[in-house]
């Protein structure tokens, strides 16, 4: 089942695989929009945003088609494992980052002094959400938040995310203006929601703003604070590729079936230095006989909290790994 945060940050790459999975859409009356515009802006007062935040941001939306277009189109995968990793770790983009961590490396070492997340990790999350910047969305943000909370399917999602878009602007940290990212509402280099802005953005150089489009040391610090504070430990790195034994168990693999070093180590699986309490899972993302991954918890969730899809996870590791070498 897609998550709330794997329809925010599907990968730049996979847009026109998702386009040719796309049913034909037929745009929808918008004559009820006016009326539930009404709704929202009073469900914004009675939420304490003041009335000049509301007219500021909500005066002049209008409805984006192309949102309620792709919100209904999100197929549940559309590439192997294999076509994904080629793809989205790919020598280009390895090459890319390379010179981009080392311009960043001083930064990125602070950042990682504080919140314990490596730069791989950080690195791998830049080039997955945006292209290490290049593509951070389009959208009209509070256009399309309006739209899917008016279109209803996800309604109270997108209400909520509508409000803490609001509180966003109030607390100074964007204008409605700047507010351009994912159709979903994303925004940044490294696509925070609304929420997560409010809950994990960081003011790194102290200058009374969250500036998550240009600031390197806030969009840095504010994703290690996100992993950080989403359980990711220090002495625990997302983990690496694995040779499996050739009688492993492929019902052995999974989430689910996370057990601890030293068990793993029982059962012939080799196992690098980590505390003995860690838990780790096997992960085979492209099915019995191809590669294998150990996931290393709680660093590995941390990282699923951000965007759960394997394929996402064991990306952003393997390129971060990559890049930083």
């Amino acid at each position: 089942m897609q998550t709330r945060r794997t329809l925010l940050a599907l990968p730049a790459v996979l847009l026109a695989a998702r386009a040719e999975a796309a049913t034909p859409y037929t745009p929808v009356d918008t004559t009820s929009f006016p009326a539930y515009m009404v709704t929202l802006r009073e469900k914004a007062r009675k939420a304490g945003i003041s009335p000049a935040t509301v007219s500021r941001a909500l005066d002049h939306v209008v409805v984006v088609q192309r949102a309620i277009e792709l919100d209904r189109n999100q197929p549940e995968s559309v590439l192997t494992w294999a076509q994904y990793r080629s793809r989205i770790v790919s020598d280009r983009r390895i090459a890319q980052g390379r010179p981009l961590y080392l311009q960043h490396r001083t930064l990125l070492a602070q950042v990682t002094a504080r919140y314990g997340v490596p730069a791989g990790v950080l690195m791998g999350i830049w080039a997955l959400e945006s292209n290490y910047g290049g593509d951070s969305g389009g959208f009209n943000v509070l256009n399309c938040l309006a739209t899917l909370a008016w279109e209803g399917r996800r309604r109270p999602f997108f209400e909520t995310q509508m409000l803490d878009a609001l509180r966003v602007i109030e607390r100074g940290d964007m204008t409605p203006a700047e507010m351009v990212g994912s159709y979903t509402g994303a925004m940044g280099q490294t696509q925070f929601e609304p929420e997560h802005i409010l809950r994990y953005a960081v003011d790194w150089n102290g200058n009374g703003k969250r500036d998550l489009f240009h600031n390197m040391g806030d969009i840095f610090a504010s994703t290690a604070n996100y992993l950080a504070r989403e359980g990711w430990a220090r002495d625990i790195p997302w983990g690496q590729q694995v040779q499996l034994p050739a009688n492993f168990n492929p019902a052995n693999a999974g989430h689910d079936k996370r057990r601890l070093v030293g068990e793993w180590r029982q059962i012939g699986v080799a196992m690098p230095n980590l505390p003995e309490a860690t838990k780790v899972a096997v992960l085979m993302p492209g099915g019995p006989g191809d590669e294998a991954f150990l996931a290393y918890y709680p660093s590995y969730r941390a990282i699923r909290q951000y965007n759960p899809p394997d394929k996402y996870c064991l990306s952003v590791g393997l390129l971060g790994d990559a890049i930083t070498a």
